[in-house]
């Protein structure tokens, strides 16, 4: 006897917990809505939580239609530590001072980041080289040369700044590693930066404001689906 998924389809704004993979999210509401096929639009890093566009159904062909989107991202950097993965997720391979930082400093080194920029994508990355994930190549302590891409950082907004840290807001082009740039923000400021915190707050018109839980999600229930 054949197996009886639902026939549901549609997109659905999903705000992602931290903790766990862009991968795990899409299982757990593919088996929540007990559908064949799931796919989401863009991942997120287990430390990262935010809004992802998750695709049900037949809408999973239309996955190019969503990708390359623009993006509004909250950061909260860590002066004085560098990690191999450029989040806490990773090992601390080096410490620095960061006592002469202000607040002026920071000002100034994100106003440079602004507009169209080069940036060298991070071994802890799901891009593909040779068919391989970067990730998978770090895991084994190997690093390969990766060429720079070009992105567009249209605005950067000062938050605050307390102590050891300091918190931005982001718009960026798709393809935009908030990581890589909270490490180059660090150089500009001369010690070492690490992302401790990241919220994916919009993909082009989609806000965090309408995205519904994981538990809000029930079970065989199609009424978190939206038709476009």
């Amino acid at each position: 006897m054949q197996y009886k998924y639902n026939d549901f389809y549609g997109l659905i704004l999903v705000n992602k917990p931290v903790g766990i993979t862009s991968f795990k999210l899409v299982y757990i509401i593919k088996k929540k809505l007990n559908v064949k096929k799931v796919g989401h639009c863009g991942t997120l890093d287990p430390l990262a939580s935010g809004l992802m566009l998750v695709l049900v159904g037949k809408y999973t062909k239309l996955q190019e239609k969503f990708m390359k989107q623009d993006k509004v991202y909250l950061a909260t950097i860590k002066l004085g530590i560098k990690t191999d993965s450029g989040d806490l997720d990773g090992k601390i391979i080096s410490q620095s001072d960061y006592s002469h930082i202000k607040k002026i400093d920071i000002k100034k080194a994100l106003n440079s980041f602004v507009g169209k920029i080069s940036q060298i994508p991070p071994m802890y990355s799901a891009l593909k080289v040779n068919g391989k994930k970067l990730y998978e190549l770090a895991r084994k302590g190997i690093t390969i040369e990766r060429k720079p891409r070009e992105i567009t950082i249209y605005n950067i907004d000062f938050l605050d700044f307390k102590k050891d840290t300091f918190s931005i807001r982001i718009k960026c082009s798709s393809g935009t590693y908030i990581r890589t740039l909270a490490e180059d923000i660090g150089k500009k400021i001369n010690t070492d930066t690490v992302l401790i915190n990241l919220v994916r707050e919009e993909i082009g018109n989609y806000k965090i404001s309408s995205a519904v839980n994981i538990d809000d999600i029930k079970q065989n229930d199609n009424s978190c689906l939206q038709q476009i």
